[in-house]
């Protein structure tokens, strides 16, 4: 909880360096939805990262990293629920092609599992976290007309003011951690990189696609996550994490071949 609320600490006085002229111009139109940052920024940021952190103690980077490969087929069907957005033969053939791709992975490659309905305890709570962020990229498109920059800084002061409560509650009860050398550094990477950079460019993509065909490109995450999970956390590359990384990346084919303009 102390490294959330360092990292969206860090990405808001970011956001005041470089964005505050937007978040000035748009303080306006934000003011009207406070509700709405504070929803998505609580959900969508806080509550995503959170129980991503929660899984970590539980399951692998790998899990981690695939199972968000199920966003996508959520923000579909949110998409589709709430917005009553096209959906085509092909695309619901790369969402379904990707989600079992998450269930080969979410229950090992392990046959038995699925028939008796265990599921590692972290990969459990990484789902939940996936079904917030999906449901944060859904509400992207109920944003107030705002620039990018000025709502992500509303945004992060959200999940910021969010945060805080956590931390004081891991502090209180003696179990946190503050960071070594090395720890700050993994901070500024995490500030910078996904707090900061990856949530613009999101929502920029978001803003000119729409959530459903945004949404299937978090499917490159498990690519990225497997490698770097390999290469630097040195962990065990399985034949079903293969499969399931075979099926992600072929439903983000699929579903792109299939999208609807």
């Amino acid at each position: 909880m102390i490294l959330i609320t360092l990292r969206w600490g860090g990405a808001l006085l970011l956001l005041v360096v470089f964005a505050n002229q937007y978040f000035r111009r748009d303080w306006k139109a934000l003011r009207r939805h406070l509700t709405f940052l504070m929803v998505m920024g609580v959900f969508g940021f806080t509550a995503f990262t959170a129980l991503l952190y929660l899984s970590a103690y539980s399951t692998s980077a790998l899990n981690i990293g695939i199972l968000q490969g199920s966003i996508p087929a959520l923000v579909l069907l949110g998409a589709f629920l709430f917005y009553r957005t096209p959906v085509s033969i092909l695309q619901k053939t790369g969402v379904s092609m990707t989600f079992v791709g998450v269930l080969v992975v979410a229950f090992g490659g392990d046959v038995s599992q699925v028939l008796e309905l265990t599921m590692n305890r972290g990969d459990l709570i990484m789902l939940i976290a996936c079904i917030f962020y999906a449901g944060y990229t859904i509400g992207l498109r109920k944003r107030p007309e705002t620039s990018s920059l000025g709502l992500f800084t509303g945004l992060a002061a959200a999940a910021f003011i969010a945060t805080v409560p956590l931390a004081i509650i891991e502090v209180a009860s003696g179990d946190y951690m503050w960071p070594s050398t090395k720890g700050w550094v993994v901070v500024a990477l995490v500030t910078l990189f996904p707090s900061f950079l990856a949530q613009i460019c999101f929502m920029q993509g978001v803003a000119l696609i729409g959530p459903g065909r945004a949404g299937v490109f978090i499917n490159l995450v498990p690519i990225f996550a497997a490698i770097f999970a390999v290469v630097y956390l040195g962990e065990q590359f399985e034949f079903f994490h293969g499969a399931a990384l075979m099926l992600v990346f072929g439903g983000i084919w699929v579903s792109e071949k299939g999208k609807i303009d």
